[in-house]
């Protein structure tokens, strides 16, 4: 049974989406705050986390950088009512693997946190998948069996949105795709967010890629159509 950690100071919606995930087949663990989430993270290791960005003592936003900052790639989707454009750029620079702005429809949450259980499921060593073969693009390697990118022999270490997203790309070199093509292939539901998302992931992979090759210039954005791997 995959465990989910709830974090939010609204007694009341933690309470809602506590039953939600139970029903929908979850073990399911709450905090109130962001220190106290945290510490919940530490003692039981849940799969993945749900927090909102604005609570007391440490919010959200902390919470992701805090995670991420040690290394940390525990899945985590930040909830929040605050304006959609600035929250959602600066939850995803600090690293999280998504954002839902309230109000939001519960069984999108549950198909977001499921989706992104799905993929994480790859990096656990008890998780035996039919193989998948790596793919390669010259000096880029991928390896979805597990969710492992390489860049001229190094590893890259990314979420499982952003690895989702290279691996779109890296699977069909020279075709661009639109911001809501890769917006659908890393989501996969039907929620309503804005499609500029996705220049906020694709920064965040050509940063990474780019701390490794400062000359990296693979990813390609098409003005006015999406973006593209290049390939020589």
């Amino acid at each position: 049974m995959p465990r989910v950690l709830l974090i939010d100071d609204d007694r009341a919606l933690l309470d809602v989406l506590s039953l939600a995930f139970e029903e929908a087949g979850y073990e399911v663990a709450t905090a109130v705050d962001g220190r106290a989430g945290l510490a919940a993270i530490d003692a039981t290791r849940p799969d993945a986390v749900i927090s909102d960005v604005n609570m007391p003592l440490l919010d959200g936003f902390a919470l992701c950088r805090a995670l991420r900052g040690r290394g940390d790639a525990l899945p985590l989707i930040l909830l929040t009512s605050r304006d959609g454009e600035i929250d959602e750029a600066l939850g995803l620079e600090l690293g999280a693997d998504d954002y839902v702005a309230k109000p939001f429809r519960t069984r999108v949450l549950l198909a977001r946190v499921a989706s992104l259980l799905r993929r994480d499921a790859l990096r656990r060593p008890d998780t035996k998948p039919d193989a998948a073969p790596v793919v390669t693009r010259g000096e880029l390697a991928i390896d979805p069996e597990r969710l492992a990118i390489r860049w001229r022999g190094v590893t890259l270490a990314t979420t499982v949105t952003e690895f989702r997203l290279l691996e779109l790309l890296a699977r069909r070199p020279g075709v661009v795709l639109s911001r809501d093509a890769l917006l659908d292939g890393m989501r996969g539901d039907d929620s309503v967010v804005g499609d500029r998302i996705v220049d906020t992931y694709v920064r965040r992979v050509r940063r990474k890629l780019e701390a490794i090759d400062p000359a990296f210039d693979r990813i390609e954005t098409v003005v006015g159509a999406g973006y593209r791997w290049r390939d020589d």
